[in-house]
C-alpha cells in the first residue's frame, strides 16, 4: 500500500497535460497522412466487399448455368449498391428477450477486428500502415477476437438456432486455429521472422523461390483451416441455412445483418492476403509494375477468393463430426509433420 500511495502521489504531482504547442509540424503532418491512408484503405476495402458479393453471385451463377444479377445496371453492376441501400433503410429489429447491449455490439466486434487486421498487411514494398515485427501474430490475435462477435451474437439473441450456431462457431474456431497457426510455423522457421514484409523479402523474386513448394504440406493445411476460420463452405456450420435457418445471425436484420457479411468478406480478404504473403511471394511477380506495385499481390489475392467461390459452388457441407475429425485427426498431425520436416531440412542445409 505504501508503494502504490507513493507512486500515485508522484504521478498526480507531475504535469501530464497535453500541450499542442509541443507537437511539431512534421508530426502533425505525419498523423494527418496516416489518417488519410486509413481512410483510403477503408474506402477501397468496403468497395471490394460490395463487389466481392457481386462477383460471387456471378461466378456461381455461370458455374450453375444461370445469369446471376442482371436487372440493376448493366449486367447487374449496380446490384451491390442497391443491396446496400436496402440494408441501410431496413428496420433494425431487436428481439424482446435478447441481451440488447451484447446483441448490438456483436457485429461491431466482427467488423472492427477484421478491419484492424488490414493495418499490418503489406500490399507492396512500403505499402503497409503498420510494419510491425509481430504482424503474423497480430493477425491471429484479431482473428481470434472476431470469433467472440459470432459467439456473442449467438448467445445474446436468446434463440435456440442462434445459440447452436454460436456453440458450433466456438468449437470450430478453437479446433481450426490450432492447425492454422501450426501451418505457418514452417514459414516462420524458413524466414526467421514474424514480420510480413520480411517474409515476402525472404522469398525473393523468382517463382521457384516461393514458400509454396517447400511448404506444400503447410499450404494444404493452411488452405483448409482458412476455409473453416472464415466459416465458408464446406465448413459453414455456424450458419448452416438448411439446418439452423441462418445460425448465429438468424435474429439480425437491416444493417447489422449486413455488418456480419462485410466482416466475412473482409476476413476472406485477410486470409487470402496471409496466404499470398506467406506462400506465394506477396507483391513479387514475373516483372515489376512501377505504376502500380500491388498488382501481383491483388491478382494472387483474387485467385484465392476465386477458389473460395469455386469451392462454395462445388462441395456440400460437412457433417459436424466430420468437421471435428478433419481438424483434430488430419490437419494437426499434418501441420506437426510439416514442422518436423522443415526443421530437418534446415539442419541438413546448414
Amino acid at each position: 500500500m505504501w508503494f502504490w500511495a507513493n507512486v500515485t502521489g508522484s504521478f498526480l504531482e507531475e504535469d501530464h497535460s497535453f500541450n499542442l504547442d509541443e507537437v511539431s509540424v512534421p508530426e502533425i503532418m505525419q498523423i494527418l497522412t496516416l489518417i488519410l491512408q486509413i481512410a483510403i484503405l477503408l474506402v477501397i476495402v468496403l468497395l471490394h466487399v460490395a463487389y466481392a458479393t457481386y462477383f460471387e453471385r456471378k461466378i456461381i451463377g455461370h458455374m450453375q448455368v444461370r445469369m446471376g444479377p442482371m436487372l440493376v445496371g448493366y449486367h447487374g453492376l449496380l446490384q451491390p449498391i442497391a443491396d446496400g441501400i436496402k440494408s441501410f433503410f431496413k428496420e433494425d429489429v431487436v428481439p424482446a428477450q435478447a441481451d440488447k447491449p451484447l446483441f448490438l455490439f456483436a457485429p461491431v466486434i466482427c467488423l472492427v477486428t477484421m478491419l484492424t487486421s488490414l493495418a499490418v498487411i503489406p500490399f507492396a514494398k512500403g505499402w503497409v500502415l503498420a510494419d510491425i515485427n509481430i504482424g503474423l501474430l497480430f493477425i491471429f490475435a484479431m482473428s481470434s477476437l472476431a470469433s467472440y462477435g459470432v459467439i456473442l451474437a449467438g448467445w445474446a439473441s436468446n434463440s435456440k438456432y442462434t445459440f447452436l450456431g454460436g456453440m458450433r462457431s466456438m468449437a470450430q474456431v478453437i479446433s481450426y486455429e490450432i492447425p492454422l497457426g501450426l501451418s505457418l510455423v514452417g514459414v516462420m522457421m524458413l524466414s526467421g521472422s514474424l514480420n510480413l514484409t520480411a517474409i515476402v523479402n525472404s522469398q525473393g523474386n523468382s517463382f521457384s523461390s516461393m514458400y509454396l513448394f517447400p511448404q506444400i504440406i503447410g499450404f494444404f493445411v493452411f488452405f483448409l483451416a482458412m476455409l473453416a476460420e472464415t466459416n465458408r463452405v464446406p465448413f459453414d456450420l455456424p450458419e448452416a441455412e438448411t439446418e439452423l435457418v441462418s445460425g448465429y445471425i438468424t435474429e439480425y436484420s437491416g444493417m447489422r445483418y449486413a455488418l456480419f457479411f462485410m466482416a466475412e468478406y473482409i476476413g476472406m480478404m485477410v486470409m487470402a492476403s496471409i496466404g499470398t504473403t506467406c506462400f506465394l511471394g506477396g507483391w513479387n511477380g514475373p516483372f515489376e509494375v512501377p505504376f502500380f506495385p500491388p498488382l501481383w499481390f491483388i491478382l494472387k489475392v483474387y485467385g484465392f477468393i476465386f477458389f473460395f467461390i469455386w469451392i462454395r459452388a462445388t462441395l456440400p457441407r460437412y457433417r459436424y463430426d466430420q468437421l471435428m475429425a478433419l481438424g483434430w485427426k488430419l490437419l494437426i498431425p499434418l501441420a506437426l509433420l510439416n514442422i518436423f520436416l522443415t526443421g530437418l531440412f534446415k539442419i541438413l542445409v546448414h
